[in-house]
């Protein structure tokens, strides 16, 4: 299965996700809001292609190639043709509900619209739009190119149909896909990873343990390959903040509330890796 694909949004998430398609031989349209970001949007999709061929993991021949079924624009007209939306913008409700109700207006009468939230349920984004039967969550991990899985999430009139579609198009792209048969907050693995990592802030934050040895326990005593801070700083602070506002949001459930250390990280600019310093230095 290959065919047109619109992403919407440059960011990690965007470009992975335009990267991994272009790879597998569809043609890729990368929108954004200004040149400067779809810019850095093709530059982060040739360095990591270029690392791929370095290492030997594809020919290096697939760089251009890639590359070329890449094109980008700050129009989102330009999805009107694409078989398949991906949304990967800033993961608030508002922003998201923006981008769906103009897609719904754009794009052709049997195109996918998909989502790339971690937590924000898909009846929620599919409310603005007047087909709310072709929407679906399909959650991919971060860095994109490496992480292996794909959520699939079912909004509450999401067709059958259109979760085969996304289901053939996530796995045509090498991603191993679950279902979420039902779009709670935080779904399956946003809601685990949320909960984890709030009560590891709360007990760094409490002074019970260093964020290191939190982290080594989580490895060596639960085989982890990440322990949560430190997933949490490649995630963002920020993107895990608002994620499990959200869910606590939905759910009233304690365990959601984000500790006030984490709040004050994301106030200060100390976001993880993209800023280089958040639970660590880098």
């Amino acid at each position: 299965m290959a065919g047109r694909l619109a992403v919407v949004g440059a960011g990690l998430m965007g470009s992975g996700i335009a990267q991994v398609a272009a790879q597998a031989g569809w043609q890729v349209t990368l929108r954004d809001l200004d040149d400067a970001a779809t810019r850095r949007g093709v530059d982060g999709i040739r360095k990591s292609l270029e690392k791929f061929a370095e290492k030997g993991k594809i020919d290096p021949s697939e760089v251009d190639a890639t590359l070329g079924r890449i094109s980008t624009t700050t129009d989102l007209e330009a999805a009107a043709d694409a078989d398949i939306v991906v949304e990967a913008v800033f993961e608030k409700i508002e922003i998201k509900h923006e981008v769906f109700r103009a897609l719904d207006k754009i794009c052709k009468s049997d195109a996918v619209l998909a989502t790339n939230t971690s937590a924000i349920p898909v009846t929620q984004i599919a409310t603005v739009t007047e087909r709310p039967e072709a929407v679906v969550g399909t959650h991919f991990f971060s860095p994109v190119p490496m992480m292996k899985l794909c959520e699939l999430v079912r909004g509450y009139k999401t067709s059958d149909e259109t979760i085969a579609t996304a289901k053939a198009f996530a796995e045509g792209i090498g991603k191993t896909v679950v279902v979420v048969n039902r779009d709670i907050a935080g779904f399956v693995t946003t809601r685990l990873i949320c909960a984890l990592a709030m009560e590891a802030v709360a007990l760094v934050e409490s002074g019970v343990v260093s964020a290191e040895d939190l982290d080594t326990a989580c490895r060596l005593g639960f085989g982890h390959a990440m322990g949560p801070l430190a997933t949490v700083d490649l995630t963002g602070v920020d993107v895990l903040l608002n994620a499990t506002r959200n869910i606590w949001t939905d759910t009233a459930d304690g365990k959601f509330f984000p500790p006030e250390l984490l709040q004050r990280m994301a106030t200060a600019g100390d976001l993880g890796r993209k800023t280089g310093k958040g639970f660590y230095q880098y």
